[in-house]
């Protein structure tokens, strides 16, 4: 089996990339030929097939009029990723083509191009970009689902995009691009992390094959030395749709005295500093610094506000045995059973949040014992040798195997 893997950045920039990069690794390991289809980037890890990647698109430079219209189409549609796509597909041959983060740099257009060499095409839909031009279906500090209901042009209208009405307006063109092209329709699979995105996908693709296999992580993690040392932890981007706010506000609120911690960093970072001295601001942290960051909290909290897919950070915490206090939105409540693997809370609520911090503070037995079960889900759903079974055998489904 060949397998070439698609991802606009070949480096580790987020969730999606930590997927993709733990699936190349396990394709390896099973002796799988994997064959890489990434953009030009100063922080790429080497690949063999470097030669046609794609030349870099940095959208938040300032470009003269003739190079902004010429920015404007390459982000709908990226002829350089097509060509470069074609030649490589016609010199390895893969089988299977899939696609991770491919949005505006390299373009869904890709996917025909797959498709027309004769590959089996896969998509893993790590956001809700198919249903939302601007990714997040969040705007204005709140869940919106006005492109899912209606018409894509409400992101024009409502400046989705940094307030921008030029940059809104791209992305809803590139939209209505994709509804003409019928890019997606041409995928033999759309991989979903959670039943909550898979049931955003299907009414846009009503006919597309979804299958929901849900993210996973390393299980093999070294639980021995896991404690609690009476701490609550955040990690994670530090902005107002991963619910950041309010979790300080709830801080504030709560009467327990367990100290916050937040790993990150973000827009909100200046305004967490001023306003919220009381809260232990760690920066971004990486690595063993990070591990030990969450082998010795008491509780880690999630408290987004934005429709979360499949929480990596719900995951790190199972991995190592911790509760969690979750935002009652998206995914979350898949991952997440209130009273069983953590504590769930109404997303946006600062007092709903700040009683159950109260709460789950009081007792360790029941920290211990939410950690064990949460740990339990780990092994049994979200393990990362689960996740690599389900992928393969969706491959050989595809490929008649």
């Amino acid at each position: 089996m060949k397998v070439l893997v698609v991802n606009k950045f070949f480096f580790l920039k987020g969730g999606a990339e930590t997927v993709f990069f733990q699936e190349r690794e396990m394709l390896q390991d099973m002796g799988v030929s994997v064959i890489d289809f990434s953009m030009v980037h100063e922080k790429n890890f080497s690949s063999q097939y470097h030669e046609f990647f794609v030349d870099n698109i940095d959208y938040h430079s300032k470009p003269s009029a003739l190079d902004a219209l010429k920015t404007a189409f390459r982000f709908i549609h990226n002829s350089e990723a097509c060509k470069k796509l074609e030649a490589i597909i016609s010199q390895e041959k893969p089988d299977i083509v899939h696609f991770h983060n491919i949005y505006h740099q390299l373009t869904p257009s890709i996917i025909k191009v797959a498709k027309a060499a004769g590959c089996k095409t896969v998509l893993t839909a790590h956001d809700t970009k198919i249903a939302c031009p601007s990714y997040t279906m969040y705007r204005d500090g709140h869940t919106c689902e006005d492109c899912l209901q209606g018409s894509v042009f409400n992101a024009f209208k409502n400046r989705c995009y940094d307030g921008s009405l030029f940059k809104s307006g791209l992305l809803t063109a590139e939209a209505i691009y994709q509804s003409l092209a019928k890019n997606y329709h041409a995928l033999d699979a759309i991989v979903s992390p959670s039943q909550f995105l898979a049931n955003i996908i299907k009414q846009k693709l009503p006919n597309n094959r979804i299958d929901v296999i849900v993210n996973g992580i390393d299980e093999n993690v070294d639980i021995a030395d896991a404690s609690d040392q009476e701490y609550f932890l955040y990690l994670g981007r530090l902005s107002k749709e991963k619910g950041v706010e309010t979790m300080a506000k709830a801080y504030q609120i709560c009467s327990q005295s367990m100290p916050l911690k937040v790993a990150g960093v973000g827009p909100l970072t200046e305004e967490l500093t001023e306003n919220y001295p009381n809260i232990e601001l760690l920066g971004f942290q990486s690595g063993e610094a990070l591990h030990k960051l969450i082998r010795e909290a008491s509780v880690v909290i999630v408290p987004s506000e934005c429709y979360e897919n499949c929480s990596m950070s719900v995951l790190e915490a199972m991995a190592y045995g911790k509760p969690i206090i979750g935002a009652n939105i998206g995914g979350i409540p898949e991952q997440v059973r209130d009273n069983v693997e953590g504590r769930l809370f109404e997303a946006g609520n600062p007092e709903s949040l700040a009683q159950v911090m109260d709460e789950i503070a009081q007792s360790s037995t029941e920290r211990q014992a939410l950690g064990k079960f949460a740990r339990k889900r780990l092994v049994e759903t979200y393990s990362l040798t689960s996740h690599h079974q389900k992928l393969i055998s969706l491959y050989k489904q595809l490929l008649g195997l």
